[in-house]
């Protein structure tokens, strides 16, 4: 699982820099300030959220036994798909509706870090 996180945060990292540029350079020009703005919020948890998901799995390569570990990553990687990706089409796209979708993804960043919190207990014991 550690390896897999490890990989995750990876990938997403070459993402979030790749999407990072794109919206500095090929964006700039196309999206209004407010539709910038998105996009920007986006990129931002984009990184902190593959920050976190490294750090798990560090944590998870040397702590394997430890559950609390494995469903705080799952939850970082849904809630980077489902925040920073609705993010990223809302910007894009213009459709409102994905804004209903993003604070799926803010609660699953949020339950991400309260599994990473609970998992310190046991690592301290």
């Amino acid at each position: 699982m550690a390896q897999f996180f490890i990989f995750s945060a990876a990938l997403s990292g070459v993402l979030a820099v790749s999407f990072g540029a794109f919206g500095a350079h090929a964006l700039k020009s196309r999206l209004d300030d407010y539709a910038m703005g998105i996009f920007e919020t986006a990129v931002q948890y984009h990184f902190y959220h593959t920050l976190a998901l490294l750090a798990v799995g560090l944590l998870a390569a040397g702590f394997p036994g430890i559950n609390l570990l494995r469903s705080s990553g799952i939850l970082f990687i849904l809630g980077l798909v489902i925040f920073s990706g609705s993010l990223y089409l809302l910007s894009i796209t213009g459709i409102r509706w994905l804004g209903a979708v993003t604070p799926l993804g803010g609660l699953a960043f949020i339950a991400g870090w309260a599994c990473l919190g609970a998992a310190s207990w046991k690592l301290a014991v």
